[in-house]
């Protein structure tokens, strides 16, 4: 009976921790080792919508309409990725930690909210330390939640189109990457 418990245990554990689920139209991938964060839940609107009030890069490192390589992976499959650059946006962008206002575990080094995501929108950079209010809908529980800023810096951050190196659909307007997580292809 116990060894019937425990391999039924373990059957119950190996399917929750790998392969891929679907929430809405969502997908997560369970087998990821991101640097000092969890986007598993990161969502893909898929708008191609920026908030009001961002500039276009006047000479941004990477075209609208080049293809760069994706060296660094907030997400499953961005990594090694080929991304179309589909926007490119001067602003400051912010490594944020929060809890979800929805609960549950809070969420460390969120790589990218931009100044336009944030609640009181102000000419001046927020420096790390600092408490933010998120207007983003990266991740469940972001709207509304209260974050510190880990990192900051006035740059140009990409919108892009990519297919995940771990197979997938395409994932279309991924916001937001910056110049040093891309390479030239």
């Amino acid at each position: 009976m116990k060894r019937h418990i425990v391999i039924c245990g373990l059957g119950l554990i190996l399917s929750g921790c790998g392969g891929n689920s679907f929430i809405g139209n969502f997908q997560l991938d369970r087998n990821l080792n991101l640097e000092n964060t969890n986007h598993t839940e990161m969502i893909h609107s898929e708008t191609s919508e920026v908030p009001q009030g961002i500039n276009k890069a006047t000479n941004p490192q990477f075209k609208v309409g080049s293809q760069a390589i994706i060296t660094k992976g907030h997400m499953p499959g961005m990594k090694g990725a080929t991304a179309n650059i589909v926007g490119a946006y001067d602003t400051n962008v912010y490594s944020v930690s929060y809890t979800p206002t929805t609960g549950g575990e809070p969420v460390k080094n969120h790589k990218w909210v931009i100044q336009e995501e944030l609640r009181d929108v102000v000419d001046k950079i927020h420096e790390p330390g600092s408490k933010v209010v998120l207007e983003a809908e990266h991740m469940p529980g972001m709207i509304g939640a209260t974050a510190t800023v880990d990192s900051a810096e006035h740059t140009t951050v990409y919108m892009i189109d990519y297919t995940p190196t771990t197979g997938g659909e395409p994932v279309k307007n991924h916001k937001w990457v910056i110049g040093s997580e891309l390479k030239a292809k």
